[in-house]
């Protein structure tokens, strides 16, 4: 699979897929919960918005990671939750209104944060040497082209066609999988001669990014005596980012065009899955839920 075919129409239709299944879930009220429940959405949004950025920094400065591989995590970091995190908050028996709420703005609110950490992180780990800076304006749009409208046509669906989208969202959610599966494939394969070292490299960094987050999350709701079901879908949502936005904004020719960046965000969106079963093993062991 030729990389320019990959990243010029695959991933932007992934992209497209993943965020369209978001959109056939939300409705207006579910942007208006944080009026309803206005402590768990707050804190779920500073832990993602606020300590992961910063955390994902600590972690890329703390391991010896070469810079296009820092910036690689700080543009994850820098991502919004994804759709997969309101199924994964579902199987584990987290507030799932909760869960799509903080996945709902705070992807609206990464359209414009995301240039800016991305700029700031180039600067810190590249330097004088990083030629490459991510217009703010142009950024904001392209996110928002590729990211909003998907979600308002998912969500006007669901207004106007709600079966029709209950019965969509379920065959879209799978496809957004395969494509993404397609898309780290073809990374890997593209840099399948530096695969071996990347992962070695970067995979104890997105491993403890990974975890640490979802400690955080978890940890910060239970601190704040935040109900059990919220504890659960704000660690969640910190723990799960939209590695497929990730990556685009990485290796996209519109955006950055640096693939090796997108090396975090791939390994990471493998990482994931595992480490989100395991949170929900050790919930079940320890009887907090029952699966």
């Amino acid at each position: 699979m030729e990389s320019n075919f990959l990243t010029v129409v695959f991933l932007p239709l992934a992209l497209f897929i993943i965020m369209l299944s978001m959109g056939l879930g939300l409705t207006l009220s579910d942007f208006k919960r944080v009026l309803i429940e206005p402590k768990a959405v707050i804190l779920g949004l500073i832990a993602q918005l606020i300590l992961l950025p910063i955390l994902g920094f600590v972690v890329a400065t703390i391991f010896p990671l070469p810079p296009q591989l820092a910036v690689g995590v700080m543009i994850l970091a820098a991502c919004p939750g994804g759709p997969t995190s309101n199924l994964v908050t579902y199987l584990i028996r987290g507030n799932i209104a909760v869960s799509i709420t903080l996945t709902a703005i705070s992807s609206l609110i990464t359209v414009f944060s995301i240039p800016i950490v991305v700029n700031l992180s180039m600067q810190h780990f590249i330097g004088e040497e990083a030629a490459l800076q991510l217009s703010f304006v142009q950024t904001v749009l392209q996110i928002a082209v590729i990211t909003i409208i998907p979600v308002s046509l998912g969500m006007l669906l669901h207004y106007y066609k709600p079966q029709f989208a209950a019965k969509m969202e379920k065959m879209v959610k799978w496809l957004s999988l395969f494509f993404l599966s397609l898309i780290i494939v073809g990374l890997l394969l593209k840099e399948r001669a530096n695969v071996v070292s990347f992962f070695l490299q970067v995979g104890g960094v997105t491993l403890t990014l990974n975890l640490a987050s979802m400690a955080l999350g978890y940890g910060l709701a239970t601190v704040s005596k935040l109900h059990k079901a919220d504890a659960r879908a704000i660690a969640v949502e910190v723990g799960i980012q939209n590695g497929t936005l990730a990556i685009a904004v990485a290796s996209a020719p519109t955006f950055l065009n640096m693939p090796t960046m997108a090396i975090p965000a791939a390994i990471y969106s493998l990482l994931m899955f595992v480490t989100s079963a395991a949170f929900a093993g050790l919930l079940a062991r320890f009887s907090v839920i029952s699966l």
